[in-house]
């Protein structure tokens, strides 16, 4: 998914207290950072509001590249803020062109990155695409690309090792989200030919079964972007959910991913 880098967002909005009893709560220390000036205002409860602290990483897809419109991320927060006396901080990390390799590295070697997993309640992972990207070398042939999924596989779940070990101290919902298509998608794709349609869905399969399969062996949230796009039996068009470059969403798009984001959030913690 495009090599464009993004510059990161940080964005203040408002999120729920306190978790029912009995779910994966949240810690109840501030995040670091300028953000964390919002935490512990009083509610309406009078009990004491705290800050939830959402961290993005990933690819261009979560970075916002190609369509000059609000990232899921940040989207994904501020669905979650609600109602009004809620607050949330979303820190979006991700950067185009980025693989798993790259996300891992960033998660080991990156100060800053690694001072805001450290805080984080939620962090939400979309990578893998740029692993297995289109080549001119490999064409349409799927077995080309395979070698690569067993790397997607164990970096993916060095990642998500990595996430819990900075979050040692307290509760953290990790969100895995795969993909509708890891190169071009609907009208796009079909352009290119039915080889390449083809080849396209076979190799987003290989890869969207390696983040749900890591999801399921490591507790985490699993947000299925195929069936957003396309629909429950992938027949849907997602044209519609595409930027011009039929590679990265537009604003519905990122509109889409939010709302299935949010809803395995909710689920996960029972907000």
């Amino acid at each position: 998914m495009g090599a464009r880098r993004s510059t990161r967002h940080v964005v203040a909005l408002a999120l729920a207290g306190l978790l029912a009893a009995g779910c994966s709560a949240p810690s109840e220390g501030a995040p670091a950072g300028p953000e964390a000036s919002a935490a512990n205002s009083p509610s309406p409860s009078g009990t004491t509001a705290r800050t939830w602290s959402i961290v993005a990483l990933g690819d261009s897809v979560p970075a916002g590249s190609a369509c000059g419109c609000t990232p899921y991320p940040q989207l994904s927060g501020e669905d979650l803020a609600s109602p009004p006396d809620r607050t949330v901080t979303v820190a979006n990390d991700a950067v185009g062109g980025y693989t798993t390799d790259d996300v891992l590295t960033q998660l080991q070697s990156d100060p800053a990155v690694i001072d805001r997993v450290r805080a984080a309640d939620v962090v939400e992972v979309e990578v893998g695409a740029n692993d297995v990207g289109y080549s001119s070398s490999c064409g349409t042939s799927v077995a080309c690309y395979q070698p690569t999924v067993p790397v997607i596989e164990k970096n993916l779940a060095a990642v998500v090792a990595r996430v819990h070990a900075l979050t040692s101290g307290h509760p953290v919902l990790v969100v895995l989200l795969d993909y509708w298509s890891v190169w071009l998608g609907g009208q796009y794709a079909a352009a290119q030919g039915e080889a390449y349609v083809a080849a396209a869905a076979e190799v987003t399969d290989q890869v969207n079964a390696v983040i749900a399969s890591t999801a399921s062996a490591t507790s985490s949230a699993y947000v299925d972007l195929r069936t957003a796009f396309k629909g429950p039996d992938h027949a849907y068009d997602e044209t519609h959910y595409l930027a011009p470059d039929g590679d990265h969403p537009n604003a519905a798009g990122h509109a889409q991913i939010a709302a299935a984001t949010v809803a395995q959030i909710e689920r996960a913690l029972h907000l």
